[in-house]
């Protein structure tokens, strides 16, 4: 499957599931404002009988607007005297389980004479739960300063009705799980996409890699059949020697990737000694320096690190010196100009290699160090390799209880920066 298919596989899922979602999100909040429509009406209702009984029971005349409903779930209620507070307490505790409306609320009396809430409960429904003091149950300024009221309050309206709603807090659940499993899946997609992208260009590269020296030996077979026609035993010697040399160099390639590709931090076998990293780093410069030359560039360094001397495998930490250095050269595009510098801190040596190179984007420096992974734009100059050198540099530094790490831009090169401990 192309990319641009998988793109707009993925786009059209997308917004396919967006749809879902906002359809999902519409109906559940109109549910729920229906749910609370239907809460406030019971409670107005209920209220509405405690206010009538307690009337009755006073004798008094009806007022045109006994109950009001001041904010989300505060509910005033007008009287003309002050109730006897277990009574209201009982008289709402019924209307309510009349009502189905078994939810925690508050309630409090307003005595106009004392311009208080001269008393105030919190009352549960759930058995074994005593009553508390209320405690958002208060006066209401500019409210019938002269008349007499009592307030119910409703603390957990929101969840009582969000308890409502469970087909649709269960479909919202399974809703979200399918994101969750299409996000997964797309992950997944993707990360084959990738490995499959890596794995062709590994093959890619491995065959390049494998083309000349097989095309080398076929061409040197040919010429020893000739030569042996005419008798030239030197010529055959020198055939049979290519042969040789380049069937080596072939297995040489062949054991260095299956050797590099089985490598984990944990399976490293170290030889571990004292390493003077200063002194490995000025035989690496003095290596590269023809070569950095002869490309009329520059090579240098600032080792400026108090302490310098590790504990570890010699021969894989020059690898890892080498190799760092040796990408620096390969994958600058103009005269490469190298600087390599080292520092000590809290016990740890940090050693960092820039270079004016082609630079790495940030999307591919996540992946540099992976296996196989090579960054789309490295082919420069025809410059070849497995994918394995900056995996290789990783393990090594891990398994050394190192840290490594890239900083680099697009056309501005990099700097691969080492921490190891010094002993």
């Amino acid at each position: 499957m192309s990319r641009r298919t998988i793109i707009i596989v993925i786009a059209l899922a997308i917004v396919s599931l967006g749809i879902v979602i906002a359809g999902q999100v519409f109906w559940v909040r109109k549910a729920y404002a229906l749910q609370e429509e239907q809460f406030n009406r019971r409670a107005f209702v209920a209220i509405s009988e405690v206010v009538q009984t307690i009337r009755v029971m006073n004798r008094d005349s009806a007022a045109t607007e006994p109950v009001r409903q001041v904010s989300n779930n505060y509910f005033i209620a007008n009287i003309n005297d002050t109730p006897q507070p277990y009574l209201l307490e009982n008289l709402l505790k019924e209307e309510f389980r009349r009502s189905h409306l078994l939810e925690d609320f508050e309630y409090g009396i307003y005595d106009c004479f004392n311009d208080s809430i001269v008393f105030g409960s919190k009352i549960s429904f759930k058995p074994g739960i005593e009553r508390t003091q209320a405690k958002q149950i208060h006066k209401l300024e500019n409210f019938e300063p002269d008349g007499h009221y009592f307030g119910v309050v409703f603390p957990n309206k929101s969840s009582f009705i969000l308890l409502q709603l469970d087909f649709w807090m269960y479909s919202s659940i399974v809703i979200l799980l399918i994101v969750i499993f299409f996000s997964y899946t797309v992950y997944i997609m993707l990360k084959q996409k990738r490995l499959s992208e890596i794995r062709t260009d590994f093959v890619n590269n491995m065959t390049h890699e494998l083309k000349t020296p097989i095309s080398t030996i076929g061409l040197s077979a040919d010429a020893i059949q000739g030569a042996l026609s005419s008798a030239n035993i030197d010529r055959v010697r020198s055939y049979v020697q290519i042969i040789q040399n380049e069937n080596s160099r072939l297995k040489s390639q062949v054991e260095r990737v299956l050797q590099i590709a089985s490598l984990s931090p944990k399976k490293v076998a170290l030889q571990h000694k004292e390493i003077d990293v200063h002194e490995l780093l000025q035989k690496a410069v003095d290596t590269f320096q023809m070569q950095i030359q002869e490309a009329e560039g520059n090579i240098g360094t600032e080792l400026e690190a108090s302490k310098h001397i590790i504990k570890g495998d010699v021969v894989h930490i020059t690898n890892v010196i080498y190799n760092l250095i040796d990408n620096a050269v390969k994958y600058t595009s103009d005269s490469p100009e190298i600087q390599i510098r080292t520092s000590w801190k809290s016990g740890w040596l940090r050693l960092d290699i820039r270079d004016n190179g082609i630079g790495i984007d940030k999307t591919d420096q996540r992946m540099i160090f992976e296996k196989f992974y090579r960054v789309p734009t490295g082919n420069l100059h025809s410059v070849r390799g497995y994918g394995l050198g900056l995996f290789y540099v990783k393990t090594i530094v891990e398994a050394h209880k190192g840290k490594i790490n890239v900083t680099s831009e697009p056309g501005k090169g990099s700097t691969f920066s080492i921490e190891l401990k010094t002993i």
